[in-house]
């Protein structure tokens, strides 16, 4: 009986906030759609302008539940510019959660809005949400010799040529890491030697094509790239050994208590744009990030374990930032949930929405 309850509880703490999460899609999305009509004969710059503000909204309700909901800590390592840029925002991958720590560090900059992904190709299924993240100037790529670079390259010119800001969200690993999955890490390096580049061991060999192309073909708009190293505190088991990182149904149970997040800004100047020269950039960078995860994870000296390099300090957020969102998307889903010509068009945004969005995905070029 105690455990059962014990069990039911710590169920309730992921599903509360993913409730709210996915109950309030179809309000946000009927909202933005009376948006994309009314903004049909208006300057493509203006349309942006406001659905990043609605992004914006939504966002910052999602970062009230995987910040101040879960109370996890923020560590900081690096200046975050506090103006506005153009960017792209490379990181490692390890699991479900970390396109949330591209948000994190995009409101306190104030530009969640302007936050867009590069996302692996079988998102676009995602209900609602495939849908809407391509509305927004994400991208969806298929990994190696299906990758499509002229679909790339036209929505990355299309989003350039209306002058959408641009925080664009890369993770050029192409798949998480997971420290279990021995097989995974073995091919990567031995990529990495065939290629001649320095194995890795705590982050996958990096892949460019989509990274380049997006310097390339953006360089004139870009302001910086930001390097970011991500580790979750609390993933090292009792014989010291790594484990994978927390999904996102473990992060909203607070199973995460700390996050330590190196950010290093990178003047798009200093970016090579040869694509060799670019390919060996890149893999820089991560032997940089390498390093420090294998201190982070591996090192014996106090003074680097569990710490990256330099002065870390804890950023909280504010709730003046994310909770006025989920007040306003709460107060626009309840009548919808009130009244049985509400719960009607509920269903229905689901339903219709799902159905639109996957015509649009099998029918776009």
């Amino acid at each position: 009986m105690l455990l059962s309850l014990v069990v039911h509880t710590h169920s309730l703490r992921y599903w509360f906030p993913a409730t709210i999460m996915l109950g309030t899609a179809p309000a946000y999305v009927l909202s933005w759609g009376v948006w994309r009509l009314l903004s049909t004969l208006l300057p493509a710059r203006l349309y942006h302008k406001v659905d990043d503000r609605l992004y914006c909204i939504y966002q910052s309700m999602v970062l009230f539940f995987f910040e101040n909901y879960t109370g996890v800590e923020i560590v900081l390592y690096g200046d975050i510019p506090k103006n506005k840029e153009n960017v792209i925002y490379l990181s490692n991958h390890q699991c479900t959660a970390d396109w949330i720590i591209a948000d994190m560090l995009a409101i306190r900059q104030s530009a969640l809005g302007h936050v867009r992904y590069v996302l692996k190709d079988g998102l676009k299924w995602l209900p609602l949400y495939g849908w809407y993240f391509s509305q927004h100037g994400g991208i969806f790529v298929k990994r190696s010799a299906k990758f499509n670079e002229k679909a790339m390259r036209r929505k990355l010119v299309s989003q350039t040529r209306c002058g959408a800001p641009m925080y664009l969200v890369i993770f050029p690993e192409g798949t998480r890491y997971n420290p279990e999955l021995k097989n995974v890490i073995a091919a990567s390096q031995k990529f990495a030697e065939r290629e001649g580049l320095t194995p890795l061991k705590h982050t996958l060999t990096p892949r460019v094509k989509a990274s380049h192309m997006a310097v390339d073909i953006m360089n004139d708009s870009l302001d910086a790239v930001y390097d970011v190293t991500v580790a979750y505190e609390g993933t090292l088991d009792g014989a010291g050994h790594r484990k994978p990182a927390p999904s996102m149904a473990e992060f909203l149970c607070k199973e995460c208590t700390r996050i330590h997040i190196h950010f290093d800004r990178v003047d798009i100047k200093g970016v090579p744009l040869e694509p060799g020269l670019f390919r060996r950039w890149m893999h820089k960078r991560f032997e940089i990030k390498d390093r420090m995860l294998t201190d982070f994870y591996e090192s014996e000296d106090p003074d680097k374990k569990c710490k990256f390099p330099g002065e870390g300090r804890i950023s909280p957020l504010n709730l003046s930032k994310s909770l006025p969102s989920a007040l306003i998307l709460g107060g626009l889903t309840l009548p919808m949930l009130l009244t049985e010509n509400g719960r009607k068009l509920y269903v229905r945004t689901w339903v219709y929405g799902t159905l639109l969005g996957w015509l649009w995905v099998n029918i776009s070029p």
